[in-house]
């Protein structure tokens, strides 16, 4: 089993959880700017290109501060989305807002704050107008339906059978009527696949969109401002996958771009996308001890953390790689399943997981956490959700988000014998 690097080693973390308890999350800031600055140099070649971060991949201030800096944009589809990316001075047309089923009053915000609007269905046409008022600027999201010549993927399901999105005759009659009511500025987006790793799968989106603009200039004399090919590019969760090449996939954007854009009298038009996994997902990880073992119809190793703190392998099955710090070098001669402590047993971290041998105390890092993990947390069976490190690009550590207490889960409550007991466990 290949050793997978890590920006720590056991020295630093068991130093860490002498003021952290297990389990936490840890990111890696100064991996984090790099790959975000890889991501904006493959698109070098466009002079209107910017990443919207997609928010909920990792909901944390400090590290949509981070992206900030290095000129992202966010993708929001939840008033507190809108909060967060607005706290860190991401506002206006930078925040793009993609909801389905959205509240009114969220539309509201998010027209007052300038963000764009990217419509899920026709009828929100009207529900905008009629309770915010239409903005300058709308965007339509695109569902290709059976068009579209590859299919989805487990996460976001085949076009034709997700929820998202216009049909093509919708979208056509969307942007006549935005036009007929007074909207002036337009963009378009879609988003068909997430977690791929078929690098050509982004520059097939790229010409579908990039002709379907060309279509409606040429139909409606209806100018896009830009396209949005939304996020999805994956990552190598498995040791043996391949990394998406981003400098081919954005050259294989600019020649789509050339071939198609420039002839169709649309130059310049804006590229934008809103990757969240392929930015901070390989720079998160969760450390968690191991607690318990136990030997029945199989063997298992417990550990400290649940599938609260991580539920991608308990939803989707989803691999994650696991280093057990002291033993990066130690033989693989154990099959175990990695479980935590939720009535549910599905709560597995990995199954019949070669491993080396572990003993209770040993700290197991779980990789590529660093996207849509601590914000899938919940908190069934009353597990109170971990605390989020950030190794500083200056090497230092500092907590960015404490981990729940007792009195956090029962917040919400109003009950005196209950306020007694949780006063009592903080003593």
């Amino acid at each position: 089993m290949p050793t997978l690097p890590l920006p720590f080693d056991r020295d630093r973390i068991l130093e860490l959880t002498q003021e952290f308890p297990t389990p936490f999350y840890i990111y890696d800031e100064k991996a984090i700017r790099a790959n975000a600055r890889r991501l904006i140099s493959a698109f070098g070649w466009c002079s209107n290109y910017r990443n919207h971060f997609a928010v909920k991949a990792t909901p944390n201030p400090h590290l949509l501060e981070i992206l900030a800096d290095e000129g992202f944009g966010a993708d929001c589809s939840s008033l507190p989305e809108i909060l967060l990316a607005q706290s860190v001075g991401i506002d206006g047309e930078k925040i793009m807002f993609t909801s389905n089923d959205t509240p009114v009053s969220e539309f509201v915000y998010a027209k007052d704050a300038g963000a764009v609007l990217n419509l899920d269905d026709i009828t929100h046409i009207q529900s905008v107008e009629t309770h915010a008022g239409l903005p300058a600027l709308v965007s339509f999201r695109y569902n290709p339906g059976p068009l579209r010549q590859e299919s989805g993927n487990a996460i976001i399901g085949n076009p034709e059978d997700a929820k998202y999105g216009l049909t093509r005759d919708q979208l056509f009659d969307g942007y006549r009527e935005l036009k007929n009511r007074g909207v002036t500025r337009f963009g378009l987006h879609t988003m068909v696949v997430s977690n791929e790793l078929n690098s050509n799968s982004f520059v097939e989106t790229a010409r579908m969109l990039f002709t379907l603009a060309v279509e409606l200039s040429d139909t409606l004399d209806v100018r896009l401002e830009w396209v949005n090919l939304g996020g999805g590019i994956g990552i190598p969760y498995r040791p043996e996958d391949k990394a998406v090449d981003l400098e081919s996939v954005g050259q294989g954007i600019e020649a789509a771009y050339n071939e198609i854009v420039v002839p169709g009298g649309l130059d310049p038009l804006g590229v934008l996308m809103e990757n969240g996994r392929v930015v901070t997902g390989p720079y998160g990880y969760l450390v968690t001890t191991a607690i318990h073992q136990k030997k029945i119809y199989k063997d298992y190793v417990g550990v400290d953390a649940c599938m609260a703190n991580l539920m991608r392998p308990g939803m989707y099955g989803a691999y994650h790689h696991i280093t057990v710090l002291g033993k990066e070098t130690a033989p693989h001669n154990t099959v175990v399943d990695v479980v935590g402590s939720l009535c549910e047993n599905n709560d597995k971290f990995a199954i019949d997981r070669e491993l080396p041998e572990i003993e209770q105390g040993d700290l197991l890092v779980i990789h590529d956490s660093g996207a849509h993990g601590h914000a899938m947390g919940f908190q069934y069976n009353a597990k109170l959700r971990s605390a989020e490190l950030l190794l500083g690009a200056d090497g230092a550590v500092r907590c960015i988000r404490r981990a729940e207490t007792a009195a956090d889960y029962f917040a919400t409550l109003d009950h005196g014998p209950l306020d007694a007991l949780v006063a009592s466990t903080s003593n």
